[in-house]
């Protein structure tokens, strides 16, 4: 049986929410191979950078906060 109705859909849309935003940022770039590099760096340091805030307290959060941009700050540095 087909569930209809107002917000039957949430559930399946909720689930598409990252790759809606990365399909949005994406149409910010005229070339694909332009595209590409981005998305190769930004994995690296978004991945290095994403903390998953809501599974850790917040001293933990914070030292590993500033650990993540202690180490960045030697690599660009």
């Amino acid at each position: 049986k087909q569930e209809i109705g107002r917000w039957a859909n949430n559930r399946v849309e909720n689930s598409h929410l990252p790759f809606r935003r990365r399909e949005r940022a994406m149409v910010r770039f005229r070339q694909m191979k332009s595209l590409q590099k981005f998305a190769s760096v930004h994995a690296n340091v978004h991945n290095h950078f994403d903390l998953q805030r809501h599974l850790v307290d917040r001293q933990t959060y914070k030292e590993r906060r500033s650990a993540a941009l202690a180490e960045w700050q030697a690599l660009a540095g």
